[in-house]
């Protein structure tokens, strides 16, 4: 059966009308692949690359907002914005499926061409990183030739991570949060802190009376572990398909790659459960 979409109300004159791909900006969305090989692999490399930048530009969005709602103490619509950075996530765990199609030998057919470029040099990675509270400063060495880049770390740098606000949060509900923790923004990764387990384990032991708290310890632990699922997607994938060569930025490959995954992001939220 043939289907005329005019006969149920659609516009199909976009002569003077914005479209979807107008608003979309599409032509410039799939115009942007460019290919250095005629490895037919290339093309799925460079799609699941770009389409895992567009999901952290979003992530970098929601973070942002959460963080702001956080602060202005408007808990409901910070759970909903974390909530939706897990969702994002979940997202970029799935994506590896794709890219795992990719055997040893369909990358070898393109990977030259990818010179000193690495996944380890992306931008709003790092930037993600930074706003969750792992702040290495070493990796602002990548950056450094670009001014720009440069100076959204230093912006990001200038402002609490997430945990920060967070413990922010528990000290303004009468908590005892460690003064030097919150006193300013971060420029190291956080480490683990016993007065801050402490913290978390009253609010875990009496769920009922500190509930907000409670529920955001849940969505910070939601966050982190899919984080974890990525970085050890990372690392398998990775592994199954150049196995312990060097990576293309110079890391060790699947050995820097694991050593990543013994990062923790919000190190006293795990080590409570331990206690409880």
């Amino acid at each position: 059966m043939t289907t005329d979409p005019e006969k149920h109300g659609a516009q199909t004159d976009f002569a003077k009308k914005m479209s979807y791909g107008d608003y979309l900006d599409i032509d410039t969305i799939l115009s942007a692949q460019h290919p250095l090989s005629d490895a037919h692999d290339e093309m799925l490399f460079i799609i699941q690359h770009q389409t895992s930048e567009l999901w952290m530009h979003l992530m970098l969005h929601e973070l942002a907002a959460a963080r702001a709602n956080i602060a202005a103490n408007h808990l409901p619509e910070a759970f909903k914005k974390l909530a939706r950075v897990s969702r994002i996530m979940e997202q970029l765990n799935n994506a590896w499926d794709v890219l795992r199609t990719m055997t040893p030998s369909d990358y070898t057919t393109f990977r030259d061409q990818l010179g000193m470029s690495s996944g380890f040099q992306s931008l709003q990675y790092r930037l993600i990183e930074y706003a969750l509270g792992n702040r290495n400063l070493a990796m602002l060495k990548p950056h450094a030739h670009d001014v720009t880049a440069s100076a959204r770390l230093q912006a990001e740098l200038s402002e609490m991570s997430l945990y920060q606000t967070v413990l922010t949060l528990a000290a303004g509900q009468g908590h005892d949060v460690p003064g030097d923790l919150i006193a300013a923004p971060a420029n190291a990764p956080h480490q683990a802190n016993d007065a801050v387990r402490a913290m978390w384990a009253t609010v875990y032991n009496d769920p009922a009376t500190h509930w907000t708290l409670y529920e955001m310890g849940e969505k910070l632990v939601d966050l982190e572990d899919y984080f974890r699922r990525w970085r050890f997607n990372h690392v398998t994938t990775v592994e199954r398909v150049i196995g312990f060569k060097r990576g293309t930025g110079g890391t060790g490959g699947v050995d820097y790659l694991k050593k990543m995954l013994s990062v923790e992001l919000f190190p006293e939220l795990w080590h409570v459960r331990t206690e409880l």
